[in-house]
């Protein structure tokens, strides 16, 4: 008899150890083939190009690289001399300009009062100066607005509150008009986007829920899903020599799923988790009882 409850209890032993094992082999088939994952995320940001519209030397570099700057904060100035110069130029044009016009109007005025004394071509003539000058003056003072907004561009301020990235000007240097001086990192537009296979959009809604981890970090971040894209590229279509489309031929057992980029807005962040665009990350959605699913979702 012992040895029947021996061998009844090695058996029980077994089958518990196969339920167990069936449930955990259940459960990651449940969690890595339906449940929407992704290793394939990145941090991603708005990346602000900071540039000017007029070239110069620079004079001075106010910030360093990797520094937090504030919205409107200054960061380089150009050369203000030369621009300066414009500007006074420009004021001397209008003087002129004005000094001239006044001259002309004098001598229509004067025209005008002598009557029939005055050929009738000479006061056309006159009148006809008196335009053209007004008009000179005209450009004379956008010659001036010109200058003025040439003169403020020469200090270089930060559009947006962010982080100073790839500077590499220094006083000194020359910035030629519309050359990028610098990187600016939108941090406020932080965020993490997942590139989910096409099979499991079906799971995935507009405000489920998503679980983060950025690689190296064993920190949890917390966010929920902000947006799917509205397309991609097709790398498999292109046009030949006559305009006809080139697609590459598939074997219809061997099809490769496209990745359609997921936008995730980041919600919770445990201090100390270093939020850098373009460090790779693990997503996990997960959805919502009511949810809607994607296939239902128009931009």
């Amino acid at each position: 008899m012992k040895s029947l409850f021996s061998l009844v209890g090695r058996y029980a032993v077994t089958l518990c150890l196969v339920v167990v094992a069936g449930l955990i082999a259940w459960g990651m088939w449940e969690h890595y083939e339906h449940r929407p994952w992704t290793r394939d995320g990145r941090v991603r940001a708005d990346v602000v190009r900071v540039s000017t519209d007029v070239g110069g030397l620079v004079s001075e570099a106010l910030v360093h690289d990797n520094q937090i700057v504030e919205p409107g904060q200054l960061l380089l100035v150009l050369d203000r001399p030369r621009l300066s110069a414009s500007v006074s130029r420009a004021d001397a044009a209008i003087t002129e300009a004005r000094a001239q016009l006044e001259q002309a109007r004098k001598e229509a005025a004067r025209d005008r009062a002598l009557g029939e004394l005055v050929a009738t071509e000479a006061r056309e003539q006159n009148q006809a100066r008196v335009r053209t000058l007004e008009a000179g003056l005209a450009r004379a003072l956008a010659d001036r607005n010109v200058a003025d907004i040439d003169l403020s561009r020469t200090e270089i301020r930060a559009t947006t509150g962010g982080v100073v990235t790839n500077l590499d000007i220094h006083a000194g240097d020359y910035l030629a008009a519309g050359a990028q001086a610098l990187a600016l990192i939108d941090t406020s537009t932080l965020r993490i986007e997942g590139y989910f296979e096409e099979t499991r959009l079906g799971r995935i809604a507009v405000g489920d829920r998503a679980r983060i981890r950025l690689l190296g970090d064993d920190a949890e971040i917390t966010g929920h899903v902000e947006s799917i894209a509205a397309a991609i590229a097709n790398d498999q279509n292109a046009e030949t020599h006559n305009l006809l489309p080139r697609v590459a031929p598939t074997f219809s057992w061997v099809r490769l799923a496209q990745r359609i980029p997921v936008r995730i807005h980041i919600d919770q962040v445990e201090p100390g988790v270093r939020l850098i665009a373009g460090r790779s990350a693990s997503i996990e959605i997960l959805p919502r009882p009511n949810a809607t699913a994607a296939t239902e979702i128009r931009p």
